[in-house]
């Protein structure tokens, strides 16, 4: 199957803009905060079976990356998480780059360990987190070799 092909549009102008100058520019030009750190991921939707696509900022954590399920401090997980967490398998786009990869929730004490310095670099993710009443989940994407 053909994952871009596949991907429906996204319900929001705002990610659907940042996911258009992705694609047009492999990533090198898009006004987006998270800058040269944004990806694409994909995922498949747990209702719908349809591939979902969603630009996100990432952090590397060794071979990794990690994703924040902030959800711009709403209360309630994005969609794009509750839809790995039906199904772990996902697709990620960085600049010209597109693989499979696998999507973990980190386990409390490694979360607390990343958190930390997570927020040290980025406080708006504490903002967030307190604006949201809930923890917010990071989540690690490994590639599949």
């Amino acid at each position: 199957m053909d994952i871009e092909a596949a991907a429906g549009v996204n319900p929001s102008e705002y990610a659907e803009t940042h996911i258009q100058q992705y694609l047009a520019s492999d990533g090198r030009e898009v006004d987006h905060p998270a800058g040269d750190r944004l990806i694409l991921l994909y995922t498949t939707g747990r209702n719908s079976g349809e591939i979902r696509r969603v630009p996100l900022g990432s952090f590397p954590d060794g071979d990794a990356l990690v994703v924040i399920g902030s959800n711009n401090g709403r209360p309630a997980d994005p969609q794009w998480y509750r839809n790995l967490q039906a199904d772990s398998k996902v697709w990620v786009r960085h600049m010209s780059n597109f693989y499979e990869a696998t999507a973990t929730t980190m386990e409390p004490e490694a979360r607390r360990a990343y958190w930390e310095e997570l927020t040290t670099r980025m406080p708006v993710f504490a903002e967030f987190q307190e604006k949201a009443g809930r923890d917010l989940p990071l989540v690690r994407i490994s590639r599949v070799t």
